[in-house]
């Protein structure tokens, strides 16, 4: 059996006996009942995920995966392909926003070459997993092979499994790719469905002029490739890119080891969005980390009826959102594990 079909086969719904022992916790903690609101919500997700009277997540990690795309030669994007590689650089000397929030949320970085053009020999920490030099300009073509395709999202369901047997119990994901918008675009088109215009945005900083470019180029992209696209895996190949399959192999491998998963921002939930639509059960262990100022961002938490941590306005990938909203993970953990209960301050409750 194929390492997906085996990885979707583990994840199993959480359990409601687990839910409903973490909600007897809470509402006996020293507090209104349900003062805290969402950060409840999220402590009782975290405890039925983990199946732990006292869940820790003590170990954690970000993982940004970097790759590139044909289609910015349609001008859709503000920056040229160059500055992947110069951002990948960045990440591994630690001077980039995720290094900064990651070291606040006690989170290590690990960047992983999925799918860069460029071939950076001299940097020992990048971990080396390209499975293809760009994707293709899926304005003329499929972005890649069903076999890449498959082989991208099997990069990130090991990625996910290295990471719980090093220790985590809590993974998030970024990303780095001029022009990544244009896919993940196309794919919430595809798979929510609405129209181009409705999840199309200015990406790195287009002007209104770049953005009506970027809806015709994709439009033509879902004209071309539409008679390719049979099932999730084969839209995957046709219009995505190579890092949004890795993140969608990272929520499934990282759902099958009960791992708390942190999405980060729009692109990062285009490979979430693929992860939820092949194994249903996986979206339980999903937590969305912001909204972000695309309006497809936006679209998409509308149409799937899940609500971001966040909502800062912030419109850059990396896993910065991810890093930010571990820390709010983390705090609605320590409430449920450290705050006194009524009996251990003899209050009744209610009184």
């Amino acid at each position: 059996m194929k390492m997906l079909e085996q990885t979707i086969n583990q994840i199993q719904p959480l359990s409601n006996a687990w839910y409903d022992r973490a909600w007897a916790r809470l509402d006996n903690l020293s507090k209104p009942r349900r003062s805290l609101g969402v950060l409840e919500e999220i402590a009782a997700r975290v405890a039925a995920i983990r199946e732990e009277e006292r869940p820790l997540l003590e170990k954690k990690a970000v993982f940004v995966f970097a790759g590139d795309h044909g289609v910015v030669a349609e001008g859709v994007s503000a920056y040229p392909q160059e500055v992947t590689g110069a951002m990948v650089r960045n990440f591994l000397a630690g001077g980039a926003g995720i290094n900064v929030l990651a070291r606040r949320a006690g989170a290590d970085v690990h960047v992983i070459d999925i799918g860069m053009k460029e071939d950076i020999k001299d940097a020992e920490a990048l971990i080396r997993k390209n499975v293809k030099r760009s994707t293709g300009n899926i304005a003329s073509g499929p972005a890649m092979t069903l076999g890449e395709a498959e082989q991208a999202v099997n990069v990130g369901i090991e990625t996910a499994l290295q990471a719980n047997d090093a220790g985590n119990t809590m993974i998030a994901m970024g990303e780095m790719g001029i022009g990544n918008t244009t896919p993940s675009s196309a794919l919430f088109s595809i798979l929510l469905p609405v129209d181009v215009t409705d999840v199309t945005g200015k990406g790195t900083g287009l002007e209104d002029k770049g953005v009506k470019q970027k809806v015709k180029v994709i439009e033509k992209a879902l004209e071309t490739n539409r008679p390719g696209i049979h099932d999730l895996l084969s839209a995957l190949a046709a219009v995505v890119g190579l890092e949004i399959a890795g993140i969608c192999g990272l929520c499934l491998g990282g759902a099958a080891r009960r791992m708390v998963i942190v999405v980060d921002g729009f692109i990062s939930c285009a490979g979430a969005l693929v992860a939820m639509r092949l194994c249903p059960p996986a979206k339980q262990y999903l937590f969305f980390s912001h909204r972000s100022s695309e309006k497809g961002h936006r679209m998409f938490f509308e149409k799937e009826d899940v609500r971001p941590i966040l909502d800062l306005d912030m419109r850059l990938g990396e896993g910065r959102g991810a890093a930010l909203a571990m820390q709010v993970i983390e705090s609605a953990i320590s409430i449920y594990n450290e705050m006194a209960t009524f009996e251990d301050v003899n209050i009744e409750p209610g009184a």
